[in-house]
């Protein structure tokens, strides 16, 4: 079917709230390239929305999922385990960063992996309170609603929020939040709104995904640790986004070498099957009682299989050495056109986590969510898809595979470039 006739089939049939406002569809897509039902080239720089860190259909990743299918695709693993779970169980609790050894509990998306990173943490500590951070994002449940630091499109027609969750200012210096008074914040929502004595967890993503691309200083992280240290509270890290490879490091959280209680992850797990991860000390994964935390689909086969070759990928392909390479090529590109556009500010990245801001101008840093929007419009005009993200929406994100093509990734940001060269 062409472009044209499955949009009339969305537009008939889809529910609005979910229907894409793009009018091509996907038909098929390698590494960092994809191709619509019309037979469109696209180059992707938003790879599924960080999903896609070893890019489009990983031929590793194809052939074990496909080796899955002629053995087995569903039991629950409640009711019957498989050898999958485990070994994704083991593969990671050799190598996420929390305190202690790691136990595992694997989900289907980031926002179950939050929802059950809050359920261990109540269980854990006994205590119920939440604090969570300006401009971060959690996901789209009820609960995960309550805990992002944007309203709008997230919760805004959906009625009352679960209680006991609190917000704390997160430390962006070019928009006036310095780290002192982001910790002056945190401090003073436990005096004033969230007592220890009955605060769980602290929750927060070391780099922000959708409220900017923001990276948490390391001094940042390691005051949260301290605090959460005195008080007797769990320190949860979100890493649904910034996780596997795409800083550089397999979590962000790395660069800081601070050691939360758990860690949350999904997105790049498995190269684009659904599957997520909870990841924490053994006493507080193994704090709830029995059959407390699962689901019917949690750690599917083919997700752990796809998973596990992932891991094999980063291993065989050195994809951490690959983020950092690409990170240091956007960065250099990025710094060009600082220089060159008055309207392109704050440039940045941690790794491959990269990211820029379109503004009024470097004297006033006014963020100018219209010249985003032209510069995705632009983009997506002229063969690439482009992102653009922030609480204030005047940022433009990069979440291209780190195994993009040298030739591909140049194509890619001549269109950036030519587009805000347009502006």
């Amino acid at each position: 079917m062409t472009n044209e006739e499955l949009q009339k089939l969305k537009e008939r049939y889809v529910a609005a709230g979910a229907a894409s406002p793009n009018e091509q569809f996907a038909d098929h897509a390698r590494n960092a390239e994809l191709w619509d039902a019309n037979g469109k080239r696209m180059i992707d720089f938003a790879g599924g929305i960080g999903v896609l860190n070893i890019g489009h259909r990983h031929p590793k990743v194809v052939e074990a999922v496909k080796a899955q299918l002629d053995k087995l695709m569903h039991t629950c693993q409640t009711v019957m385990p498989y050898e999958g779970y485990v070994r994704v169980a083991e593969k990671l609790s050799q190598v996420v960063p929390v305190r202690g050894h790691a136990k595992v509990m694997l989900a289907n998306s980031g926002a179950e992996a939050l929802e059950n990173a809050v359920k261990v943490a109540r269980a854990a500590t006994g205590k119920t309170n939440v604090i969570c951070f300006d401009g971060g994002y959690h996901g789209r449940t009820f609960m995960t609603m309550a805990m992002n630091g944007k309203v709008n499109p997230y919760a805004t027609d959906f009625g009352p929020m679960p209680g006991t969750v609190f917000r704390a200012p997160f430390p962006v210096p070019y928009h006036g939040v310095s780290e002192d008074e982001a910790i002056r914040g945190l401090k003073m929502a436990l005096k004033t709104d969230a007592n220890p004595k009955d605060t769980a967890a602290i929750v927060l993503e070391p780099v922000l995904g959708e409220g900017g691309f923001y990276p948490a200083p390391a001094s940042f992280l390691k005051k949260i640790r301290e605090i959460c240290d005195e008080h007797g509270i769990l320190m949860i890290v979100d890493e649904v986004q910034s996780g596997f490879g795409r800083t550089g490091k397999l979590f962000a959280i790395e660069h800081s070498g601070v050691e939360p209680d758990i860690i949350t992850m999904a997105k790049s797990m498995a190269d684009g099957m659904p599957i997520s991860a909870i990841v924490g000390t053994d006493k507080v994964m193994d704090a709830s009682g029995p059959n407390s935390l699962g689901g019917t689909y949690t750690g599917s086969p083919t997700a752990c299989a796809a998973a596990l070759a992932v891991m094999e990928v980063f291993e065989e392909e050195d994809i951490l050495g690959k983020s950092q390479a690409l990170g240091e090529k956007l960065g250099k590109r990025f710094a060009q056109w600082q220089e060159k556009f008055g309207h392109v500010d704050n440039v940045r990245n941690l790794g491959a986590m990269a990211a820029i801001e379109l503004v009024t101008d470097k004297q006033s840093c006014e963020p100018r969510a219209d010249l985003a929007a032209k510069v995705t419009a632009y983009a997506k005009e002229h063969g690439l898809i482009l992102l653009s993200c922030g609480l204030y929406g005047n940022t433009i994100r990069f979440l291209m595979p780190v195994t993009i093509e040298d030739e591909v990734l140049e194509e890619g940001l001549q269109i950036v470039e030519d587009a805000l060269a347009s502006l």
